[in-house]
């Protein structure tokens, strides 16, 4: 007689049914979930939210970033955003250059809806006016960052923003349209909170210059692509403030007047100066001498090509708190990199570019007393493979050395140091403009030698 199968048993090394349809992901807490996802990557992250309606309710409620394209199409779109992420403390709002982009009343829910706001981006958001930023303004007062790009709110904008935000501490403003010439824009309530302000492309960037001087704990200064000359406003800002360590200058009006008002700034630590015409060794060599606590220099002096061997010794001997350095468009002497090597013991990143004068002999003589050096980056410069095996085998603390269009530099160096130096990163960026002109002559030289072998070998056999 046959003996029916049991419809309860089962083979104890397979898992049971029970087993097979619980969830065991259901005992982690919200919080650990929340912090796993956080640790993701954005497509693993997207991958993870179509599991279960439960990871995507915490995914949504623990996220503080977000970006959103800030077309007018998005508005309908927000309340049911703004529901599932309303934890937001970053938002960026990008608009396309050919789309109509959100407007006050989309801005103004957004305020309301988002109370903890502490950074907000805007981009093209050409719809916004002053209205839209006044409501945000009073909707979020724990804003710390606002940054604008291409907007059109203008001067009345700026001043709702400034005087009803009072923990405001980085401002970022670019190509803002609708400034009246001549209309002062003055810090408000942020006057003791702003910290960081950043100018860039701006052709009336003069209104702000009340802004950055009554700014009264200004850190840090960015002025980049502004027409008009700074040398004043410099003047003004050394003389009221004290506390400002970073200052970018790019693309400005500065002559050494404006240089030597910067060296006032005796809390100065990081100083970038590029491609601007009028400043020359003497205002260089005062920073120099009496910014004591400086620690990064960027000078890029393509435009002017004034920055000579007077203006690197003054760097050399009075900069000996130096870790960063990087020179674009300077023709130091083998004396001046030497001196800066041997003073300047600190240096951890030197960067050197677009220079006719640095080859194997400057570069050795500068890296060799540079015992502190960890990064490298040569640019267009005339370094051959012997120069580079020098920086390598010289500079026991070095990690990252690129080279970057320097024609001189062959791959074979490259195989050659990853080898004996297996910790030491190099990285070569070949010129492939020049590269491709270097085939083309083969290719052609080829061609006339072929044509004329052919004609000689027609001769001789007819």
């Amino acid at each position: 007689m046959g003996q029916a199968t049991s419809t309860h048993g089962h083979n104890p090394g397979e898992p049971s049914a029970d087993n097979q349809e619980q969830d065991f992901t259901s005992a982690i807490p919200d919080g650990c979930l929340a912090l796993i996802f956080q640790r993701l990557s954005y497509d693993d992250r997207n991958n993870c939210l179509l599991v279960c309606r439960r990871w995507l309710v915490v995914e949504g409620q623990n996220r503080r970033r977000l970006a959103l394209n800030a077309s007018s199409r998005v508005t309908i779109r927000l309340p049911a955003i703004l529901t599932r992420f309303d934890s937001i403390t970053e938002l960026a709002l990008h608009c396309n250059r050919n789309s109509v982009s959100i407007n006050d009343h989309a801005l103004i829910l957004i305020s309301q809806r988002c109370h903890n706001l502490a950074r907000l981006k805007l981009r093209r958001c050409r719809e916004v006016s002053g209205v839209g930023i006044l409501a945000l303004a009073q909707n979020c007062k724990s804003l710390r960052k606002f940054s604008c790009t291409s907007c059109t709110f203008g001067d009345k904008g700026m001043a709702s923003l400034l005087n009803n935000c009072s923990s405001l501490q980085e401002l970022s403003v670019k190509r803002l349209r609708g400034i009246k010439d001549g209309e002062p824009i003055s810090p408000g309530v942020a006057a003791s909170s702003l910290r960081s302000i950043k100018l860039k492309k701006l052709y009336n960037g003069h209104c702000f210059c009340s802004l950055v001087t009554e700014s009264k704990n200004l850190t840090t200064l960015k002025i980049l692509s502004c027409t008009g000359n700074w040398d004043g406003l410099l003047h003004d800002v050394a003389r009221r403030n004290n506390f400002l360590k970073e200052i970018h200058l790019e693309k400005v009006q500065v002559s050494d007047v404006g240089l030597t008002a910067v060296s006032k700034c005796s809390n100065l630590e990081v100083f970038h100066l590029a491609r601007a015409p009028d400043f020359s060794n003497q205002g260089i060599s005062t920073i120099a001498n009496k910014c004591k606590l400086l620690r990064k220099l960027h000078i890029d002096g393509c435009r002017s090509n004034r920055i000579g061997d007077s203006g690197l010794m003054a760097i050399a001997e009075s900069s000996g708190n130096l870790v960063e350095l990087v020179l674009v468009g300077v023709e130091p002497s083998s004396e001046c990199l030497t001196a800066i090597g041997s003073n300047c013991r600190k240096l951890e990143t030197v960067a050197l570019c677009s220079s006719k004068t640095i080859g194997d002999r400057e570069i050795s003589c500068m890296v060799a007393r540079c015992t502190a050096l960890r990064k490298l980056r040569i640019k267009r410069c005339r370094v051959t493979d012997s120069g580079i095996k020098a920086v390598a085998y010289g500079c026991p603390s070095l990690v990252r050395i690129e080279v970057d269009k320097c024609r001189g530099v062959s791959r074979g160096v490259v195989e050659l140091l990853r080898e004996r130096r297996a910790s030491l990163v190099v990285d070569l960026y070949v010129d492939e403009a020049h590269a491709k002109l270097i085939r083309a002559k083969v290719l052609a030289i080829l061609f006339v030698f072929t044509f004329y072998v052919i004609l000689l070998l027609r001769n001789y056999l007819f």
